[in-house]
């Protein structure tokens, strides 16, 4: 089984989000399927499988992260539709069928790959006193992301403080369901991007996510509303970084980067192999 690490939402190596990429038959058991996940260690490894002439995709697709599956996650994705494209195993849009429902992924001309996602609904809710504590900042507002991103999205007062956070991860936990969304306008839009972010997901075992897709699926709702536009790129600013261009379209959200291949190798622990231990 040939295995891949791709780095997501970058044109270049050691940046982005890594994930782990394995192209297989049909899915085994969830058991393996988490443990090729914490041996990878990275966010997310994405397993991927053909369907049968007329279902109602073309892939079927799994994300793990070290610790759990999730219900979405856009750089996996991402790193999926490259395999699938620079491989020549799936040519034009792919269709992946997911927890989240049937997600489209599309080449572009430009090498670059947009994914067609549900945008995340925005639900105010009460800040507390624990949160601003566990996040170190001060939160100017605070949604709910529901259930597909399961996130606290929580803007602080500008990108300074979002670049600077330094969270308890152990008391962020208690306050979402996979972590929190930090973000700010960006101090000087003409850099190329029109707001910063940063994932601490720790629920899922994950302290900073580096470069976060599904959680593009709220921020572009959120900014385009404060901002007045449909298009905009929001720049992930953990250590690793990475862009991600958004546009809203009919209560979708499409999100769209680049990826590159870093690593290629064989997986010699085959479905079954912890069972021998």
């Amino acid at each position: 089984m040939r295995i891949r690490i791709v780095d997501a939402f970058t044109d270049r190596p050691f940046a982005g989000n890594p994930a782990g990429v394995l192209l297989l038959d049909a899915f085994p058991d969830d058991d393996w399927l988490q443990h090729v996940a914490m041996e990878v260690n990275h966010a997310e490894t994405a397993f991927a499988h053909r369907l049968p002439e007329g279902a109602e995709a073309d892939w079927a697709l799994r994300w793990f992260t070290p610790a759990t599956e999730v219900a979405m996650c856009g750089h996996a994705t991402l790193a999926t539709a490259h395999v699938l494209s620079t491989t020549g195993t799936h040519r034009g849009p792919v269709r992946f069928a997911t927890r989240s429902g049937v997600l489209v992924a599309t080449p572009r001309e430009d090498g670059s790959i947009t994914l067609d996602f549900p945008t995340a609904p925005l639900i105010p809710v009460e800040p507390s006193a624990g949160v601003a504590k566990a996040l170190g900042a001060e939160p100017r507002t605070v949604l709910d992301t529901g259930p597909n991103v399961g996130d606290l999205l929580v803007e602080v007062a500008d990108e300074r403080t979002v670049r600077g956070l330094t969270p308890d991860h152990k008391a962020l936990a208690a306050h979402s369901a996979r972590g929190v969304i930090a973000t700010a306008r960006a101090e000087d839009p003409a850099r190329g991007y029109d707001y910063v972010s940063r994932c601490f997901f720790p629920n899922v075992g994950i302290d900073e996510d580096p470069v976060t897709g599904s959680a593009h699926t709220a921020l572009a709702p959120f900014w385009s509303e404060r901002l007045g536009r449909l298009d905009l790129t929001g720049l992930q600013a953990s250590p690793r970084s990475g862009r991600v261009r958004t546009e809203l379209r009919d209560g979708r959200t499409l999100l769209s980067g680049r990826a590159v291949t870093v690593i290629e190798g064989e997986l010699l622990a085959p479905p079954g192999a912890r069972d021998a231990i």
